[in-house]
């Protein structure tokens, strides 16, 4: 495949989505020192843009110079010291790595095994808190990537603070692309990734304290594991202070403006209801071709669709033919749905109707060939019906 091919290529995976070719222009701009005067209001833009996008009036909230898992990281690193108690609900890879990444703070880790393919679930969350005594933090994913589920947060919130206990939420995959209210819903730490729905290239991580969550770091008896994701040290560059703490990516900086610009103008309630409609045409559109969509439908995540791989086919056949004749991403699964399911990413840019038409196209010449019969143009009739609203 030529260089030219590549560059085309549609990203219908679990990420990184494509990027609009405004984003992309964006990084042309001439280049500026970090604290050049002349950047300052961009990064002040920056993270203006990122509270309405958390729905959020906390002044923590700033994009941390790394992908998403730098924020996954800098969360429990902020929050947590050695001998805490945090309990980790796990329904997905995404919780196992959380399960990790808290244990490297040395926290008390309590992990509670939720099945994959399952949601979170308030009655699950009281009745481990019943249990546990002096829990300092309550972890889980909002949407779990590896498996398109979507946990309910209010309720869930609700109950970790009548336990006294900080909630820390990975909101990768659904920022930017399902609802998400970080103060209404009484979050206390939630970190995203740029290349998602927030149409940005992977590198930047934006994080959101809440003051409950600040006060508890202020208290902390010893001092934050990593100096490069203290939060305390990093808002000093956000601020209005712009105190040197590290060399900020200045073009990823741009490209993420840009993208957020973007948001603003589209409006957040019609994104989400963008990737609300996407979603349901493809999920209509692969029911049609007989394959089973594996989420509960009260509990599906709008930006990312899984599919259980039919008996006989291979997944990674599917997705290599996906790649070489369509010039398509789709994804395969993780940990212990690797082959088991494919993951279907509508996010950002790449959240077009015009895609699902292409890939349910695609799918209903591909799959044939691997041995699964369809009809031909019945998916994209059912896709183009919801579309249509009918």
């Amino acid at each position: 495949m030529s260089e030219r091919d590549l560059t085309n290529r549609v990203l219908l995976g679990p990420g990184p989505s494509n990027v609009n070719p405004r984003v992309t222009q964006s990084m042309l701009k001439g280049m500026l020192g970090h604290l050049d005067p002349e950047f300052w209001p961009i990064t002040d833009q920056v993270c203006a843009m990122l509270r309405e996008v958390f729905h959020t009036k906390g002044d923590f909230t700033l994009p941390i110079s790394a992908t998403g898992m730098a924020g996954m990281e800098s969360a429990f690193c902020n929050l947590i010291e050695p001998g805490d108690k945090v309990v980790v609900i796990v329904n997905g890879f995404f919780g196992t790595r959380m399960v990790d990444v808290a244990s490297r703070c040395g926290a008390d880790v309590h992990k509670v095994d939720v099945p994959w393919g399952s949601p979170v679930l308030p009655e699950i969350v009281e009745d481990v808190l019943k249990k546990e005594s002096n829990v300092k933090a309550v972890a889980f994913v909002h949407a779990e990537t590896s498996t398109g589920v979507l946990s309910p947060i209010k309720e869930i919130t609700g109950v970790i603070h009548e336990h006294e206990a900080l909630v820390i939420l990975d909101v990768v995959t659904s920022l930017g692309g399902v609802k998400f209210l970080m103060d209404e819903w009484d979050v206390d730490v939630c970190y995203s990734a740029s290349q998602k729905c927030l149409g940005a290239p992977p590198g930047m991580s934006p994080i959101s304290f809440s003051g409950r969550a600040i006060d508890s770091i202020k208290a902390r008896k010893t001092q934050v594991q990593s100096y490069y994701l203290d939060i305390l040290n990093l808002k000093n560059y956000w601020s209005k202070r712009k105190m040197y703490h590290h060399t900020a990516p200045i073009l990823m900086i741009y490209a993420l403006r840009e993208a957020l610009l973007m948001m603003m103008e589209e409006g957040l309630e019609n994104r989400w209801a963008r990737h609300s409609m996407n979603a349901a045409a493809l999920r209509a559109g692969l029911e049609s071709l007989g394959l089973e969509l594996l989420a509960d439908p009260k509990y599906r995540a709008a930006p990312l669709t899984t599919v259980k791989v039919p008996d006989g086919i291979e997944a990674s056949k599917v997705i290599q033919a996906l790649y070489g004749e369509y010039n398509l991403e789709i994804g395969n699964g993780l940990g212990d749905f690797k082959d088991k399911i494919w993951r279907i990413g509508l996010m950002g840019d790449s959240c077009k109707s015009s895609n699902v038409l292409m890939l349910l196209s695609a799918l209903e010449n591909v799959l044939p060939k691997q041995g699964f019969e369809t009809g031909v143009g019945v998916a994209v009739a059912e896709a183009e019906r919801v579309l249509l609203g009918k």
